[in-house]
């Protein structure tokens, strides 16, 4: 079933973005040859009027290949009118964007939805989620280790951690194992040896487990978003749709500067994995995870990186300002430039899935 969910989630959010591709291309009269939602061999198609409708073998994407979108490509003299190249800057750009604007609207269908049925939408406050505690339990692990209220935990044995989670991840993992912490209190920097106590606790299954606790506690602050009817739900969920797209933003920003964590990026597993745990909660929490997955590949794809719908809306700007394309030889190197960035990126998030999920689950299945 987790393949299942995994499936529904990653097709039903490339069929929105890239529907968006498809629709513009459609209203500015650019020719669409092909609309394929998956990639690889074809399973199914077929041709409905100048566009072959596809379902390929493999469902984790999908793509629109509109006539003339290769730079370079040869074509017919009659064709170029109705060619994606030989459109003007703010018709080739409605296009590109469209496809995260298509990301943004099935997340606000979804708040639309969830706050019509006066569903709750809460949107987590980043600085609540750092790893500042916020009370100690008598006779815990941590009151013992003279940890207080107040302290921030920086490092754990010389690994920083910059999140609650993070955190609190490492001592679920350390049942019985003395963690040397290095805590900031005030302004200076104190290091104390803490064991978290082994104490039962069930897996995402279901299945009982033995975690690690040291006795801390804080409340993460969430914005919640309620509406009282119908009416009012299209403007909170425009709401809704804000704070997530300006919590994404700020997260971004501080992964790139160094405040978050890099080990908090996930990629294809962790969202498989998620997703599946999502749907055994809930539609709920279901169609809130890909809402905000949603969002989350809206905003990156925005991102001025070559081969990323930002990258070709950079190029289209140069390109205004110049008055010019930039050569076909800089654009090759461009592509070329952003397909290495694009897959360093990638083996990163998958180092840091398998890291987080499979090493641990191997951990767990093969025989000691």
């Amino acid at each position: 079933m987790s393949i299942l969910w995994a499936v529904i989630f990653f097709g039903l959010l490339i069929f929105f973005h890239e529907l968006g591709h498809f629709i513009f291309a459609k209203l500015v009269n650019v020719k669409v040859l092909k609309f394929s939602l998956g990639f690889g061999p074809k399973v199914l198609g077929r041709k409905i009027g100048e566009t072959e409708y596809l379902i390929s073998a493999i469902p984790l994407g999908g793509y629109v290949k509109p006539l003339g979108e290769e730079p370079g490509e040869e074509l017919a003299e009659e064709d170029k009118p109705r060619a994606f190249q030989y459109q003007p800057v703010w018709k080739r750009a409605a296009i590109v964007i469209a496809g995260p604007v298509f990301n943004l609207v099935l997340a606000y269908i979804i708040f639309l939805v969830f706050l019509g049925l006066k569903l709750p939408v809460a949107i987590p406050e980043l600085d609540s989620m750092t790893s500042t505690i916020e009370s100690v339990m008598d006779g815990s692990p941590a009151m013992k280790a003279g940890l207080k209220e107040g302290d921030t935990v920086v490092e754990i044995d010389g690994t920083s951690v910059m999140d609650w989670n993070e955190m609190a991840g490492i001592f679920s993992k350390s049942p019985g194992k003395e963690l040397g912490l290095r805590v900031k209190r005030g302004d200076e920097f104190i290091n104390v040896r803490i064991t978290p106590e082994p104490a039962e606790a069930k897996d995402e299954t279901g299945k009982g487990t033995i975690v690690g606790r040291i006795g801390i506690s804080k409340r993460l602050d969430a914005h919640v978003i309620q509406s009282d009817s119908i009416f009012s739900a299209p403007f909170r969920a425009i709401e809704a749709l804000y704070g997530w797209c300006a919590l994404t933003i700020e997260v971004v920003v501080k992964l790139f500067t160094g405040a978050v964590s890099t080990k908090q990026v996930g990629g294809p597993i962790l969202i498989v994995d998620a997703a599946a745990k999502a749907a055994s909660v809930g539609p709920f929490a279901y169609f809130n995870f890909i809402a905000i997955i949603s969002i989350n590949l809206a905003i990156l794809n925005l991102l001025p990186i070559p081969v990323l719908d930002g990258g070709h809306l950079m190029f289209f700007t140069i390109e205004a300002l110049r008055g010019k394309p930039l050569s076909e030889k800089a654009l090759v190197i461009a592509n070329k430039a952003g397909m290495a960035i694009l897959f360093t990126l990638i083996a990163f998030v998958f180092y840091n899935d398998i890291m987080r999920i499979v090493v641990p689950w191997l951990q767990k299945s093969l025989p000691q």
